[in-house]
């Protein structure tokens, strides 16, 4: 069946019956390649079904769909000529997991982040108005990116305009489907009715509009008494549902009826995390995103990694002092902090996608003399700006940033790429950043950050590496670790970086490698020494350079009139797409090879 579709039209001349073996064949599909190519897998075989109800019912050569996130568009993406690519998911010059406007004329917005979708729909919606142009808008949100505050910012300002848009909420969970019931059923079915739906545009041309407004506050008040859940109706938004995810048939019907309604309208359908795969709906989280994988046999969770070194090592802490808490934002598998939660339940707090919470609510425990450290990836906690700045940084709290994910993340592409955290942190006064290099230095940046009396920011990379030669014995405000001394070139490579400083270490005997834990402050002592002595300094960091290490270390040196040559290595102004990191890492220079000639040129000039 899949190989027989050839464009849209093909989907809307399929039966219901034709409809489900797509739907059937897609998955099998998306199983076979992400097996293969990695990717997320239990969100996209539960939103399959779903899908191919959207493209029976809709034309997206017009109409426009908004993912929130996107890591839920694969089904989609196959349905839009993009099937023989799949090959190429999520790899260099490949087709990212995500929705990108520049990969299809059918992907509407780029992806990858939150709570985001019904806003930017309601953008087009309100275009469309003002162009008078004809079209259906949809924002298709899952119940996690629900958690987010923008998704409500978004649903009070769509019933505020009012305009027709359609807000689909793929619900895998169970936190809103317990309180609706058969009644509710009923009356949606009723409400969705045409009949019902012409009766009320008769009613509001053969009545004076103050009977009307008495008949609506007699309707409301009724509706009030007997729907449990009229959450999204305060927000001035027509709720529709509970829906079966999965029944292609009850989702068409819907659908076809919801086209008719005017102005806006939220359908709640229950879908299953990784349907049509047993090891998908047994395990949805381990399965949410995977490495390549063999189908038939259970994944196993790789636990070697920074993320799980830090929450142990958090755990290790928490038992001996009751005042540390853990923060994170629906991410405690990804962090790391699933032994910490299960040990200590009542210190660990997961707010849902709200960073921006996660943040100021550490604020309000540190002020009481509690010990929060909050656990996001980089490109997350980019969302709490302000209240880093205002509610930590400005009153001068010690809460403790565990941000994950620090540098380059691969697969995943550039709305994941945590390469902008030294940027937006280093010109925020009061904080202190440290990036260990190996999972040996993660326990004393972790004791460092505890007692220490400000905020301080820990950066650690996607991965592992160890290194038992070279740990850190102390770590002192400001102060760094000298591996190699030298003479007229200086090597300070933070954080990842020192993985590929130290290759260096054998073929060149006469250069000073120095690892530069403290990225804020500085090591100000060692700057002094090296310009006194002219030596020539070159600076590794897996971040933008822009406002980056290298940056902070550039201004120092200008400060106290260095004159000697420095190279800043790090990522230029740009986004970077996907790819494995050794991969992007060549693209981007960030290279031994490239780090030698580097040296091989100030050699000539010494």
């Amino acid at each position: 069946m899949l190989d027989k579709i050839n464009n849209q039209t093909d989907i809307k001349k399929l039966n219901i019956d034709e409809l489900n073996e797509l739907s059937k064949e897609i998955k099998a599909f998306i199983l076979e390649s992400v097996s293969k190519t990695g990717g997320h897998l239990a969100s996209n075989l539960g939103v399959t079904d779903l899908t191919v109800a959207l493209f029976k019912v809709f034309d997206f050569n017009k109409d426009k769909i908004i993912f929130d996130v996107g890591h839920q568009s694969y089904a989609y993406k196959i349905l839009t000529g993009r099937k023989n690519e799949f090959n190429t998911l999520r790899k260099l010059n490949g087709i990212s997991g995500f929705p990108k406007i520049e990969e299809s004329k059918y992907d509407f917005f780029n992806t990858g982040h939150s709570s985001n979708s019904i806003s930017a729909a309601l953008g087009y919606a309100i275009s469309r108005d003002l162009n008078h142009e004809k079209y259906n808008v949809i924002a298709l949100i899952g119940d996690g990116s629900m958690t987010g505050g923008e998704a409500f910012e978004g649903l009070n300002n769509l019933g505020h305009l009012n305009t027709t848009m359609l807000v689909i909420l793929n619900d895998n969970g169970e936190s809103i489907s317990s309180s609706v019931g058969g009644l509710a059923k009923k009356l949606n079915n009723i409400r969705i009715n045409q009949k019902y739906i012409n009766f009320k545009k008769d009613l509001k041309k053969k009545y004076k509009s103050k009977t009307i407004f008495t008949l609506r506050k007699i309707k409301n008040h009724i509706k009030n008494i007997i729907i449990p859940n009229k959450m999204f109706e305060s927000f001035g938004v027509k709720y529709i549902g509970p829906i079966n995810g999965h029944n292609i048939a009850e989702l068409v019907s819907t659908l076809n009826k919801i086209k008719k309604i005017d102005g806006p309208v939220l359908l709640h359908v229950i879908t299953e995390k990784g349907n049509g795969y047993e090891f998908a709906t047994k395990y949805p989280n381990l399965y949410h995103g995977v490495s390549s994988f063999n189908i038939n046999e259970k994944i196993q969770k790789n636990t070697n990694d920074f993320s799980n070194y830090v929450g142990h090592e958090l755990s290790e802490l928490r038992s001996n002092n009751d005042r540390i808490v853990a923060i994170t934002a629906a991410m405690k598998d990804g962090v790391g902090l699933n032994e910490f939660a299960t040990k200590y339940p009542k210190s660990f707090f997961d707010v849902g996608i709200c960073e921006e919470h996660a943040v100021s609510f550490a604020a309000g425990l540190a002020l009481n003399k509690y010990k929060p450290f909050v656990c996001i990836y980089s490109t997350f906690l980019e969302r709490a700006y302000d209240q880093i700045l205002i509610d930590v940084c400005m009153q001068k709290l010690n809460v403790i940033f565990l941000i994950d994910r620090a540098g380059l993340v691969g697969e995943d592409g550039e709305t994941h790429q945590g390469i902008f955290d030294l940027s937006y942190l280093t010109h925020m006064p009061n904080i202190e950043i440290i990036a260990p290099k190996c999972v040996e230095d993660i326990k004393l940046c972790l004791n460092y950050a505890l007692n220490a009396s400000n905020p301080v920011a820990i950066r650690y990379p996607k991965g592992f590496y160890s290194s038992k030669e070279y740990a850190l014995k102390t770590l002192k405000t400001g102060k760094w670790s000298i591996i190699q001394k030298g003479k007229k070139i200086a090597i300070l490579a933070t954080g990842k970086m020192f993985e590929i400083a130290i290759n260096l270490i054998n073929e060149f005997k006469d250069i000073e490698i120095i690892d530069a834990t403290f990225i804020k402050p500085l090591d100000y002592e060692t700057l002094d020494r090296l310009a006194s002595k002219n030596y020539k300094i070159i600076t590794l960091e897996d971040n933008q350079i822009i406002g980056g290490f290298g940056s902070l270390v550039l201004l120092y040196l200008n400060k106290i009139g260095y004159k000697e040559k420095i190279e800043i290595i790090g990522y230029n102004d740009t986004f970077i797409k996907q790819g494995k990191i050794s991969e992007l890492y060549n693209k981007e220079n960030i290279t031994y090879e490239n780090l030698k000639e580097i040296i091989l040129k100030l050699k000539n000039v010494i």
